[in-house]
């Protein structure tokens, strides 16, 4: 295999980085990122539409999170790039892909940036109520872009410490969880155990009073935006000092950190108390220790979903600034996305996002209605990501088997059905959430995710494609018209590539 070649262009876009990410800063990126608000803020509104049965909806989802992850372990090993996403996408099936793949990504985290620095502002006030949200959007952005343009290891530093927060807070709740729950105690008026899982009002899976048979299933859509991020250690990856070693040890923990810290959680809430007692937009974890008494634990999980906004904030500049400069290398971005400081920081990338984050939180204070149908577009992204990481799994292992490129070290099992199932899975997603949308509100407006599927799609799609006719004759300038992808069914799809060394087992 020592003949099998590529273009060096795929390279060029790693050129500049600096591989300071040391194992317990991807361990800890890799446990941070399946851990934010949507397990601590998120999950209340589902136990209360959807009752204990959202124990199966995470324990679902959790398994087709770990057949992305294996997908994307078996990528990464394949070749490591800051570029992540949209360098395979280019790889494997070509620039215009990769300029989706690209954008759609940035969309998503500069949504989603802009949705938690307004939410660091309201967790604030919850001590200082007078605090005015605006001087918060401004710190708060301050204090992650200063992180972020320090160096690739000041980023690990905030999220190794973030998940620490993270997971420690989780951990005591587990264990007071267990306790309370073993010993069947009293919660105000409500005594625990783990026969409330049949006995919660409605039994397990409710489908009377209100309830719908298919709530559990149909929740999934909403479930899967709770293990956003976890795909930011293929991001991570080409700044990682072993790569080879750290990557399958993060990817293969992902499964038992889902069994412990999500469906562990939601087993013990629902154990706790009944699933009605769970409102909309106050913590579960807050609800319970309120009703045991321990209101300064409370406060505790207040000031961890402030830690888990910010690491969220911290994680889309770090991001962002990599695929914009994967973009930019491809001339799919502006062309000042290309600068990098000499500690290896695309800055440009970062600092156009910042901006992005800072305008779009006055825009949310502004019109929030407006926000709230934008936010759940970024939601797309999410899925779109997810998707090009199956397809490019599966492109990468067809190559294989069929010769033209070795066989990375840690290849996903069940191929090509983990793929298959990860990818019907994406659509029934996007069509739930049309489902659900319409079904949400008796108003054609308020039917948010609805007219997300059934206008965003459209409209983000045609907005994208005139974006590829504009940047399309510099792409073609740069490349010499090689728009495909690298590789054909028969090796190199160009003629001037380098040699390229298997892959060695770590």
């Amino acid at each position: 295999m020592s003949d099998v070649s590529r273009p060096s262009s795929l390279d060029a876009e790693q050129v500049g980085y600096k591989q300071t990410l040391g194992r317990r800063h991807v361990q800890m990126i890799a446990i941070g990122g399946a851990i934010g608000t949507g397990l601590f803020l998120g999950s209340a509104s589902r136990l209360n539409s959807t009752g204990p049965a959202l124990l199966f909806s995470y324990a679902f989802v959790g398994v087709i999170a770990y057949f992305l992850m294996r997908a994307l372990g078996e990528l990464v090993l394949h070749r490591a790039t800051s570029g992540a996403f949209v360098s395979y996408m280019r790889e494997f099936y070509g620039e215009f892909w990769a300029y989706l793949t690209g954008w759609m990504y940035w969309i998503n985290w500069a949504l989603t940036g802009i949705a938690e620095l307004s939410a660091v502002g309201l967790y604030i006030q919850h001590w200082w109520p007078d605090f005015a949200t605006w001087k918060t959007v401004l710190i708060s952005l301050a204090v992650v872009l200063i992180i972020n343009l320090l160096s690739a290891r000041a980023f690990g530093e905030f999220e190794f410490w973030a998940s620490v927060a993270k997971v420690a807070a989780i951990l005591v709740f587990l264990a007071v969880g267990l306790v309370v729950v073993i010993g069947r105690m009293d919660i105000g008026d409500h005594r625990a155990g783990f026969s409330n899982l049949w006995s919660n009002p409605g039994g397990f899976w409710p489908h009377t009073d209100g309830f719908n048979w298919y709530g559990p299933i149909m929740v999934m859509s909403g479930v899967v935006f709770a293990y956003a991020a976890i795909e930011m250690v293929a991001v991570a990856a080409g700044e990682m000092e072993d790569a080879e070693r750290e990557v399958p040890k993060a990817v293969n923990a992902v499964i038992m950190r889902i069994a412990v810290f999500y469906c562990g959680s939601i087993l013990l809430l629902v154990s706790m108390l009944p699933t009605s007692e769970y409102k909309a937009g106050i913590s579960p974890f807050v609800t319970v220790f309120g009703r045991m008494g321990l209101d300064w634990m409370g406060s505790v999980i207040q000031a961890v979903l402030i830690v888990a906004a910010m690491s969220s904030l911290n994680s889309g500049l770090y991001s962002t600034g990599r695929v914009l400069r994967s973009l930019g290398v491809a001339k799919q971005a502006p062309a000042f996305t290309l600068k990098m400081s000499k500690s290896g920081v695309p800055w440009a990338g970062i600092v156009m996002t910042s901006i992005v984050y800072l305008f779009g939180a006055i825009l949310n204070a502004l019109t929030p209605h407006a926000f709230e149908i934008a936010l759940e577009a970024a939601a797309l992204g999410v899925l779109f990501t997810w998707g090009t990481i199956f397809a490019c799994q599966l492109r990468l292992r067809k190559l294989v088997n069929k010769g033209v490129i070795p066989p990375s070290p840690f290849q996903a099992p069940g191929f090509p059905w983990t793929s298959y199932v990860g990818l019907a899975f994406l659509v029934y997603v996007v069509l739930a959430m049309a489902i659900s949308g319409w079904q949400s509100s008796p108003y054609f407006w308020g039917k948010t995710n609805f007219i997300v599927v059934v206008i965003g799609i459209p409209l983000i799609g045609a907005l994208l494609l005139l974006g590829w006719m504009i940047v399309r004759p510099k792409v073609v300038a740069n490349t010499g018209n090689r728009l495909g992808p690298v590789w054909s069914d028969d090796g190199p799809t160009y003629a001037d590539a380098r040699p390229v060394e298997p892959a060695q087992h770590p």
